[in-house]
């Protein structure tokens, strides 16, 4: 048995061939009419003045809006990672700012202090050297209780920096007090103008002798009560009263006050006529109500802790 063949008709086969249909590539009659409308666009856009800048502009009339608008939306998220270092970096130097701002209102603030703590180191200096006294420095930390009915002051010194009771303290200004008792750390000083607190002192040229009393009053109304020894004599408004006081051994100090520390000025006088005596008021040239840093008359080569003002104004 013959098997009869299909016929296909031959204009089919013949389009088939010419489209290239199933061979994966364009026709070449697409291909050529791409390349000659590339040369066409490339010959009308030379020379200055291109046939296709009107379309041109056209178009960018058109998308330029939208390139700008979408350029404006998307720049804060692409800008996003500067703008986070940017504020960590202003918050860096605004907090290093206010440091510095801190530290000048610091400085400024205390500048009095400093220079008043200074002031009074210098003094003490000065001291040490006027009065011929080792002074080992010392602060006042506390006052006495209320309760005590005493005037007195607690000093950051003790024991351990070679003090001892009925040792003379004094400031840049004159005689504070006298020490009263002392623990290893601190010791515990009996104001001048304590009503307890009795000093022997010496008055004006003359020198004569006397006893001045506090009254137990600190601050700008402080005053002393000097009765001499001699009533016929009569003291002189302005006369400067010091420290009677005595000498130890070789020039060191003896207690408990040394001799030549100032006290205080004459402001007024009076005459008891029942006692048949005469008595001055004495203001004293420390403001007790002030008291910061002090100086406790020590023996010259004293072992402390702590630094000691010789006699002749050096540390040791």
């Amino acid at each position: 048995m013959r098997l009869s063949r299909s016929r296909r008709p031959l204009g089919a086969v013949r389009r088939h061939d010419h489209e290239g249909a199933g061979d994966g590539h364009p026709p070449r009659a697409l291909v050529l009419a791409l390349v000659l409308a590339c040369v066409s666009l490339m010959l009308l856009d030379r020379g200055d003045e291109s046939a296709i800048d009107p379309a041109r502009r056209a178009v960018g009339e058109v998308v330029g809006p939208a390139q700008s608008g979408v350029s404006a939306a998307i720049r804060p998220v692409v800008e996003l990672p500067d703008f986070f270092r940017s504020r960590e970096e202003m918050r860096a130097e605004l907090a290093s700012l206010e440091a510095e701002n801190a530290g000048l209102r610091t400085e400024v603030r205390t500048s009095d202090y400093r220079r008043n703590k200074l002031a009074e180191l210098e003094g003490l200096t000065s001291a040490a050297e006027d009065l011929g006294y080792a002074l080992l420095p010392a602060r006042v930390v506390g006052l006495g209780s209320s309760q005590t009915f005493t005037n007195t002051v607690t000093i950051d010194a003790g024991s351990a920096s070679g003090l001892a009771p009925d040792m003379t303290v004094v400031n840049n200004d004159g005689l504070v007090g006298r020490i009263l008792r002392v623990t290893r750390t601190s010791a515990t000083v009996l104001l001048l103008v304590d009503a307890d607190s009795t000093v022997g002192g010496r008055i004006g040229e003359s020198m004569e002798l006397g006893f001045l009393q506090g009254r137990g009053v600190i601050g700008g109304t402080a005053r002393l009560d000097l009765e001499l020894l001699d009533q016929r004599l009569v003291p002189s408004k302005g006369d400067t009263v010091v420290t009677w006081g005595s000498l130890g051994g070789e020039g060191e100090p003896s207690g408990p006050y040394v001799a030549g520390v100032p006290i205080g000025e004459v402001v007024s006088v009076y005459s008891s006529l029942r006692e048949s005596s005469q008595r001055a008021v004495i203001d004293p040239f420390v403001d007790f109500s002030e008291l910061d840093l002090v100086g406790v008359v020590v023996p010259s080569g004293t072992r402390s802790d702590r630094a000691v003002v010789e006699a002749d104004g050096s540390l040791r």
